[in-house]
């Protein structure tokens, strides 16, 4: 299955997919507003708008399965995005992304590319995954790999 025909439901609740974000380079995210690693969306949005008219993007995917760090609906979450963070890059409905309920982009994701030690799972917010624009997984990024680290990988790719 190509990552562009996995269905998503954006944070305003519209279905779609990744199809628009074919041809781009993209670092998709596991986030949690109220994680400790949540300084780091500052970081991605500068990714984004240093990036975006190159075909790159950043999509954020929240998900309350590590601690409950996400908490509220979709419309609360972004506006925490928003205004706590000066978030604008796209973000996704609320999901989870690991055990049996884990969203089919994420199972997609973490099949294609594993964590330390081999390992499967994801482990805590913050995971990212870098796409290239054939749309394939070439990278995983613990939660504590900040966003300028991941900089130069981008580049490559672009």
């Amino acid at each position: 299955m190509s990552i562009y025909n996995i269905p998503v439901k954006n944070i305003k609740g519209d279905q779609g997919t990744l199809a628009p974000y074919q041809g781009d380079v993209m670092l998709i995210v596991n986030t949690a507003t109220g994680c400790g690693f949540a300084p780091q969306f500052k970081g991605l949005q500068k990714l984004h708008d240093d990036y975006s008219d190159q075909g790159f993007a950043v999509l954020g995917f929240p998900c309350a399965q590590f601690a409950n760090q996400e908490k509220g609906d979709d419309k609360e979450i972004e506006q925490a995005c928003e205004l706590n963070f000066g978030v604008n890059f796209p973000l996704y409905s609320r999901i989870d992304v690991k055990g049996k309920d884990a969203h089919p982009l994420f199972r997609h994701l973490t099949d294609e590319a594993r964590g330390v030690l081999g390992t499967k799972s994801i482990k805590w917010n913050f995971t990212k995954f870098l796409i290239d624009r054939q749309g394939r997984v070439v990278k995983r990024f613990a939660p504590t790999d900040e966003p300028a680290k991941i900089e130069s990988h981008i580049r490559e790719l672009l």
